[in-house]
């Protein structure tokens, strides 16, 4: 669902860039609730305020819940399928081969530098081998940027940013378009 998204706002419409896209999932995937409804919450804000989030939200979730409804109905009464069953596990890989691309589209552009790198792999490791809340991840990741930059200016190596992109992209912050 999350390349669908970024296809039809980045791509088809051009109302974000894909900077932009990557911050709001970012915000999306770290605030309660299903990434694509947050991201689309986020997105008819910032395009319609509240109207728009309203919209949005109803507009993923209807069309979904509809679905989901109708498949569990069919799926009640032929569970017991052979081919019903195998199409499942394939739907399963499918999934996960959604959730890489989406995976790798945000590391592209999360992972700008070195120590982006570094904290990226230090908190895949910590959750994969620990199985901590992810929540309490993202609060470590909170205290541990603003200890790194504060060290890097301190020993006075060079600061970069989201805001400050080797690539030359800016944003005008990611936060002050939903508040």
């Amino acid at each position: 669902m999350m390349a669908v998204i970024e296809r039809e706002i980045v791509v088809k419409k051009n109302w974000m860039d894909e900077q932009e896209m990557s911050d709001l999932l970012s915000i999306a995937g770290s605030a309660p609730g299903g990434v694509g409804v947050n991201a689309s919450a986020f997105i008819g804000y910032r395009l319609g305020k509240v109207p728009g989030a309203v919209a949005a939200v109803l507009g993923i979730t209807l069309p979904t819940f509809l679905i989901i409804y109708a498949l569990s109905f069919f799926y009640s009464q032929l569970k017991d399928v052979p081919k019903i069953q195998a199409a499942f596990k394939g739907i399963n890989g499918a999934v996960i081969g959604l959730i890489a691309v989406a995976a790798y589209k945000m590391g592209k552009n999360a992972l700008f530098d070195r120590t982006t790198l570094v904290v990226a792999a230090g908190s895949l490791t910590l959750l994969l081998l620990t199985g901590w809340n992810p929540i309490f991840m993202i609060m470590i990741g909170l205290v541990l940027g603003i200890v790194i930059i504060r060290v890097k200016k301190w020993l006075g190596l060079k600061v970069i940013t989201e805001k400050d992109t080797p690539a030359g992209k800016s944003d005008q912050g990611v936060i002050e378009y939903y508040i």
